[in-house]
């Protein structure tokens, strides 16, 4: 339970990140900033994972891939989705 816990938290974080870094207003709430957050962290992953093998466990490159993945999957759903 505290694994879904953290993910939501993480999710929160990320999203926000990259509403911030996104050009341009982003109406959304904060539950769509946190599944924005979670479904960027494995967009990030899979990029991270077509370079190299990574290591477990939260690390700053892991974080910076995830906020890329979510600016990645806000264009994409802002742009060809909505």
């Amino acid at each position: 339970m505290m694994n879904f816990v953290w993910m939501v938290i993480v999710g929160l974080i990320v999203g926000a990140l990259a509403r911030f870094f996104y050009p341009g207003a982003v109406p959304m709430g904060w539950i769509g900033t946190a599944v924005l957050g979670v479904v960027g962290s494995l967009v990030g992953g899979f990029i991270g994972s077509l370079f190299s093998r990574g290591k477990a466990g939260i690390q700053p490159a892991g974080i910076a891939l995830s906020v890329i993945g979510a600016i990645v999957t806000l264009f994409v759903y802002l742009n060809f989705v909505k």
